[in-house]
């Protein structure tokens, strides 16, 4: 029996023009290889230009020199998954990229929606039209449909979170903003870091140190964390009686 229970996520968000953040991000998402070792992507945020590059395998080979090189932009996202919701594939791999009527955003997600077969229903009946298999495509439509009649996507995330149900850990790069928002339960670990007056984001403190950030503190369950070229802010909506996921503790964690 082969356990395929969880992803790694990580972001990152600059301030002051610096713009190799696929490297950071790359990084990160090595300390992270032991939550996810099918597919990797990276998408990086050059001033609302996304430009992604994913591909089936681990973050050493599918992330030569090369690539990297090319993935340029002050804001990031990465991903490694096992697949949970969804088959292997290409097209399951993430990061999601979206574009819709007010620009791009582009999300990673590591948990499961448990209602996702209900909502994904009812997206295809309105006319929505998916391109894969995976639960996080629903979110990333969500995400974006609430975005266009929403003033903000941190406004548009705490929306979505009163419909989906589940654990997860959400990233969500918007052309100025990074966005992190974590289950009301906290079944799903995601932490905050500083870089050097930077923001970071990650499944578990291993990627901070990846990449020499500070371990601030955890993103509390049910909170939306918004980072922008300010600084940081969170919304808090209402959260769950805390619970854990056993898999965290005894088969992925790292110190």
């Amino acid at each position: 029996m082969s356990i395929h229970e969880e992803c790694g996520v990580y972001g990152i968000l600059t301030r002051g023009g610096v713009t190799d953040t696929a490297s950071c991000c790359y990084y990160g998402l090595f300390a992270l290889q032991h939550r996810g070792q099918e597919s990797c992507g990276i998408a990086v945020n050059d001033d609302g230009t996304i430009t992604c590059y994913k591909d089936m395998g681990l973050v050493g080979d599918v992330f030569t020199h090369d690539v990297l090189s090319k993935l340029k932009g002050n804001i990031a996202i990465g991903h490694v998954r096992y697949s949970t919701t969804g088959s292997s594939t290409k097209e399951n791999a993430q990061p999601l990229v979206t574009h819709y009527v007010k620009g791009t955003i582009s999300i990673a997600h590591n948990g499961n929606l448990t209602n996702c077969n209900t909502l994904r229903k009812k997206l295809e009946d309105e006319g929505a039209i998916f391109q894969t298999t995976v639960d996080s495509e629903v979110i990333s439509y969500m995400v974006a449909r609430a975005r266009s009649v929403c003033p903000s996507i941190e406004a548009a995330g705490e929306e979505v979170m009163k419909k989906i149900e589940g654990g997860y850990a959400l990233l969500v790069m918007s052309p100025r903003k990074l966005i992190a928002a974590r289950d009301p339960y906290g079944l799903k670990p995601l932490v905050i870091g500083d870089l050097n007056g930077n923001t970071v984001f990650a499944s578990e403190t291993c990627a901070l140190a990846a990449c020499g950030a500070t371990y601030l503190r955890d993103v509390n369950p049910g909170e939306i964390v918004i980072a922008d070229e300010n600084g940081i802010s969170s919304v808090q909506t209402p959260a769950r009686k805390k619970a854990g996921c056993v898999f965290e503790y005894i088969y992925f964690a790292r110190p």
